[in-house]
């Protein structure tokens, strides 16, 4: 009886968690790296964001419950893992971030050949103070991406790198309870080229990393263990953009996966700042446009906005590119990134949303 007792306690815990009102903002800042990409875990209370070079952990009244300091690399878009734990996609390159990055850690900076991308896996649960170490603290493991590595060193479909990351069911079969990462590439935003003018989404399943691939931090090292090819490929015809998929999620509540951009500057595209795909669909198999093989192919969804001549559905909306978090009811946490000119703070104030489904007003806020 008393067993029974205590289970149901937890259960209703776990209700009560889940019935409180959600804030309508919750803020966090730093003096140093904006924010790149927000998580919530709304049963157990906590709201996570990635600052660039540091992960931080908060309650939903805004409290700091701990951070992580001294990641080496650009931390960036995040989502909540069906295992608890949050997956983020980090860059370690020779570009103007990883040069700055280094220099502030006192490392050498990679060479573009040595340029190597992961998902970083951060157990949440293990953060308790702030300031802890991802190497020391044994807070986070790493996955590389060899397929967006191979990429960025030819140079391929203007991989730039990977941002936005999201766990959403296998493409074509909506109702799975089957779970898989999509991994969208950064794209360049060069308008002197064609072949820049998809994204592209890697697409695997994680349910054997932690036993094939997942590497401690060794502070200075850069491991290259992760699968070799990605499940899927999938290209996504949205016009160019400035440095691709900035935040990737899937949303439950319309099942479709949401790609918050910079928007482009080829003037032959609408350059909407927002995409979406549906889950339910078929993908593909075709030649996307600006490139000369068949890929993987998947269609935009076609609510919101239309521009007849590309063919391009999309949306306009001023935030998500530094955050993009469904709650899986209609209800989302956008981040609003803000930086203070007279301090240098750099701050983010997840703001709870409606979703509209309205091309120039997808959310309104509640």
């Amino acid at each position: 009886m008393r067993r029974m007792l205590l289970t149901l306690a937890v259960v209703f815990a776990g209700f009560s968690s889940l019935a409180q009102p959600l804030p309508k903002t919750i803020y966090a800042e730093v003096r140093d790296g904006h924010v790149q990409g927000i998580a919530l875990d709304r049963a157990k209370g906590y709201m996570y964001y990635s600052f660039t070079s540091s992960f931080i952990k908060t309650d939903l009244e805004g409290r700091v419950i701990g951070s992580i300091g001294r990641i080496q690399g650009h931390l960036g878009a995040m989502t909540l893992g069906p295992d608890g734990r949050v997956y983020a996609s980090l860059e370690c390159k020779d570009d103007i971030i990883g040069q700055g990055i280094a220099e502030r850690l006192g490392v050498d900076n990679l060479s573009h050949e040595q340029s190597v991308f992961y998902v970083a896996i951060i157990d949440v649960d293990k953060i308790d103070h702030e300031g802890m170490d991802p190497e020391k603290d044994g807070v986070m493991t790493t996955v590389c991406i060899r397929e967006a590595c191979k990429d960025y060193t030819e140079h391929t479909y203007g991989c730039s790198g990977i941002d936005g990351v999201t766990f959403a069911p296998p493409i074509g079969k909506p109702a799975s309870k089957k779970r898989l990462l999509y991994v969208a590439y950064g794209i360049y935003g060069d308008n002197e080229r064609s072949d820049n003018d998809n994204q592209v989404l890697l697409c695997y399943d994680t349910s054997d990393w932690r036993r094939k691939y997942e590497t401690p931090v060794v502070f200075g090292t850069v491991p290259t263990n992760g699968p070799e090819k990605p499940l899927h490929k999938y290209f996504v015809f949205t016009g160019n953009t400035k440095w691709g998929v900035q935040n990737l999620a899937w949303d439950p509540y319309t099942n479709r996966i949401y790609m918050a951009v910079y928007k482009g500057s080829k003037k032959i595209y609408p350059n909407y700042s927002m995409f979406a795909v549906d889950v339910k669909q078929k993908p593909g198999k075709a030649v996307p446009k600006g490139l000369d093989s068949k890929q993987e192919t998947l269609k935009l969804s076609s609510e919101g906005l239309f521009d007849e001549y590309s063919g391009i559905h999309g949306f306009n909306f001023k935030w998500g590119s530094t955050g993009l978090c469904p709650l899986g009811d209609g209800l989302w946490y956008i981040s609003e990134n803000h930086k203070d000119k007279e301090s240098g703070i750099q701050s983010c104030t997840a703001r709870l949303y409606q979703w509209t489904g309205g091309g120039n007003k997808p959310f309104v806020a509640k």
